[in-house]
């Protein structure tokens, strides 16, 4: 008998292109898919194909909680291929409820998570042995948390006591459920923002009156704005100008001292205008106690060139000239005949 060889396809080795779609035909490879436990597949066996490992949801508003779990399935062995099967709309309103996503959208969200290396479009509700058999599922991945739908309390059960289940731990804090409740209490914050990027009352199902009310909300929150904003560029100028009245300060101020530095060199007690004057009251004292004498060359008084001689006085007459000489006395005329 010919012995034939594993032609399954293997895990995506680059993350440029979004994962695969599944053929209807399924797996194409026709070598027996040999049943393997989970310890064999944890030691990296079989060494000739990769572990098919299954995970299946909705997949509805695709979050980080998703992500994670896809991303533990990915790496229960070391060689694995994950396979994520989405739930049509038909099927999810019917067992579950509305979702906000469309399958389509749901499906392309799948193909561009990095762990998922096929998606199975219009997964089964319930997994049956002839799905696994089909698609030559190995494991199934997903949380220990019985899940209760379709008139069963868990619909891993069969899966769990066929030894084929793989659990894997939910993120806390995050879920589908939490993010549509978020919205839903903050129904009126949504609406307005809605409403102000464009869409009409009609396609948020909003009232005529509710309208009017959000819209004259955001015309309150963008005069608010306005006013925060005026409130930050005055603070932002006033914090200029303390800045600059600070710089001009500490100018004045070492300005004030080189001036005042200035001052005390040339009036303080030891300055150089201490100095100055010091010498020049020297000078003048000196000058004072000893002047200096005029010079020996100067030209006689009456032949000096800058005075002008005195002009003659006219000659007067006899009779004011004998008036005018005084009479001796008679003994002084004695005395001066008897001595000739």
């Amino acid at each position: 008998m010919e012995e034939l060889e594993h032609t399954c396809p293997h895990p995506r080795t680059t993350l440029t292109k979004p994962a695969i779609f599944a053929r209807e035909s399924s797996c194409d490879c026709r070598a027996p898919h040999e049943k393997l436990t989970i310890a064999q597949a944890r030691r990296g066996t079989p060494v000739d194909r990769p572990v098919r490992v299954y995970a299946d949801g909705i997949f509805d508003l695709f979050h980080s909680g998703h992500a994670r779990a896809l991303m533990q399935a990915k790496n229960l062995f070391p060689n694995t291929y994950l396979i994520v099967g989405v739930c049509s709309d038909e099927l999810t309103h019917k067992f579950k409820g509305f979702t906000v996503m469309t399958e389509f959208e749901r499906y392309e969200a799948l193909r561009h998570c990095r762990y998922v290396d096929e998606v199975l479009r219009d997964a089964p509700w319930t997994l049956t042995p002839e799905f696994l058999e089909k698609h030559k599922i190995d494991f199934v991945a997903h949380d220990d948390i019985p899940y209760s739908s379709a008139g069963s309390e868990d619909v891993y059960k069969h899966i769990k006591e066929a030894g084929m289940f793989v659990p894997t731990q939910r993120t806390e804090g995050i879920s589908t459920s939490d993010l549509i409740t978020r919205i839903v209490r903050d129904y009126d914050v949504y609406a307005r923002r809605n409403l102000q990027r464009g869409y009409t009352a009609k396609e948020l199902n909003v009232s005529y009156i509710n309208e009017k009310k959000y819209r004259l909300q955001n015309q309150v929150d963008r005069m608010k704005e306005k006013v925060r904003t005026v409130e930050e560029k005055s603070k932002h100028f006033v914090y200029r100008v303390e800045e600059k009245s600070a710089d001009l300060i500490q100018k004045w101020e070492e300005k004030s001292r080189e001036f005042i530095g200035n001052f005390l060199e040339l009036f303080g007690p030891d300055g150089t205008w201490k100095q100055v004057f010091q010498e020049r009251s020297g000078r003048m004292l000196s000058y004072a106690l000893s002047p200096r004498g005029s010079p020996c060359n100067s030209p006689p008084r009456e032949l000096s060139p800058q005075r002008s001689p005195s002009p003659p006085l006219p000659p007067r007459p006899l009779a004011q000239r004998t008036a005018i000489v005084p009479k001796l006395p008679q003994r002084s005329v004695g005395l001066h005949q008897q001595h000739e």
